[in-house]
């Protein structure tokens, strides 16, 4: 059971109160109530631990706000609901309640986008960017690369909605695409969501100083404290983890957790070099840490592996039926799981068969990522089947990318 604070259940009292306050009796003229019936999901309380994060005041006193727009003043508003899916959205990725957030947030954004039914191009342009973003987030990328298609067709010139384009194009394996997306989101706006993107572009394309370099653009670009710098800084050090600079990573997580103190991402990070190492005690109390903040999938993988590792089987089974509980929890939202369930059959259980399925149907969607294509590579290798594997080696190879694993699988061959 999560830990509510007394400055969150007064948060929630005064909520309840504000918005009851002009509708316990009815309106004295026509015997209606006062406040609208509007449904608005719950913004949940944030774990202790991540609730003296700088924006998180913020949030709520906008939650309230929105809310209370919609319910006392506005019912058919449009703009209340646009910027509560994109609170909704924020918190999935600061708390990782996804399966409460996600859904929210398409809830209220496709609200928004019937009750405008295209009438005001500038509330549809940002309730399309922010679908874009929610159907991304949720691995549904057909639909958000249409999404986008759709936004940018009504305002060209926003810089944020070439980020959603980058990423689907990405995603489906469109590169051509995506850089030439990312050269119009840098000229429009040069800052952290562009120079991440152009980063991750110079990754896949074999360029890692280039990446390096772009990525700590990006950190420097950003707010110290808010969680999209604490993000880049991150994503900086599992670059240089990546590649083979280990103490570099460190230095990258330990200064996001003075910045931003109980950071769960970099805790575990930081869980992830001690396992590398062996420490297998470090690792456990780290991983314990971030595990207890907020719940992501990826830290019960590890510590499942921790378990494996340390011979402690009942545990590891334990560990095993919570992750396949939670991976269903993200599926029952509309989350596409397949290639998370992928890696956990073939690098936790060694079950190729049951990793390869799952891959098989990624592929079918998004048959040109280099990444899918790595992973089907490396299930036909393990599995023996060379000559299976040949053709995904070669596709997962069409940018040159210098990823450890497909520069292994290109040696091995």
């Amino acid at each position: 059971m999560k830990k509510v604070s007394l400055s969150s259940l007064f948060f929630l009292l005064l909520l309840a109160i504000s918005l009851s306050s002009c509708g316990d009796g009815q309106d004295a003229t026509n015997g209606k109530s006062a406040v609208n019936d509007v449904e608005i999901p719950a913004l949940l309380p944030r774990p202790v631990a991540l609730q003296n994060a700088v924006e998180w005041d913020k949030t709520q006193s906008s939650y309230m706000q929105l809310s209370s727009d919609l319910r006392l003043k506005d019912e058919y508003a449009i703009e209340p609901r646009i910027t509560l899916a994109q609170i909704f959205a924020n918190e999935a990725r600061v708390t990782g309640e996804h399966g409460h957030y996600y859904p929210a947030a398409l809830k209220m954004v496709n609200e928004a986008l019937e009750i405008n039914k295209g009438l005001n191009p500038d509330q549809e342009f940002l309730a399309l960017s922010t679908k874009a973003s929610v159907q991304l987030s949720q691995h549904d990328f057909k639909d958000a690369l249409e999404t986008a298609k759709r936004a940018i067709a009504l305002n060209p010139y926003n810089a944020q909605i070439y980020g959603a384009l980058i990423d689907a194009n990405v995603e489906l394996g469109n590169y051509e695409d995506a850089v030439a997306a990312s050269d119009k989101m840098v000229k429009t706006r040069p800052d952290l969501r562009s120079y991440s993107r152009v980063s991750y572009l110079r990754e896949i394309h074999g360029d890692i100083p280039g990446a390096i370099k772009a990525m700590q653009m990006a950190v420097n670009a950003g707010a110290p404290g808010y969680e999209s710098t604490a993000w880049a800084r991150l994503t900086l050090g599992e670059l240089y983890h990546r590649y083979g600079e280990p103490e570099k990573a460190k230095k990258q997580y330990q200064s996001i957790l003075v910045e931003r103190p109980k950071y769960p991402f970099a805790i575990a990070a930081l869980a992830e070099l001690e396992m590398d190492n062996k420490n297998y005690d470090e690792a456990e109390k780290l991983l314990d840490e971030a595990a207890g903040i907020i719940p992501e999938v990826g830290y019960y993988i590890q510590l499942a592996e921790l378990y494996k590792a340390t011979g402690r089987e009942e545990e590891m089974k334990t560990k095993e039926e919570e992750i396949f509980e939670m991976l269903q929890d993200d599926v029952d939202s509309g989350h596409n799981m397949d290639l998370e369930y992928a890696f956990f059959y073939r690098d936790h259980f060694g079950d190729y068969d049951k990793a390869l399925d799952y891959t098989k149907k990624e592929y079918e969607k998004r048959p040109a990522n280099i990444d899918v294509n790595r992973m089907m590579a490396s299930l036909y290798l393990k599995k023996g089947m060379d000559s299976e594997a040949a053709s995904f080696l070669e596709k997962a190879n069409a940018t040159q990318s210098k990823h450890p694993e497909l520069q292994e699988l290109l040696a091995a061959r």
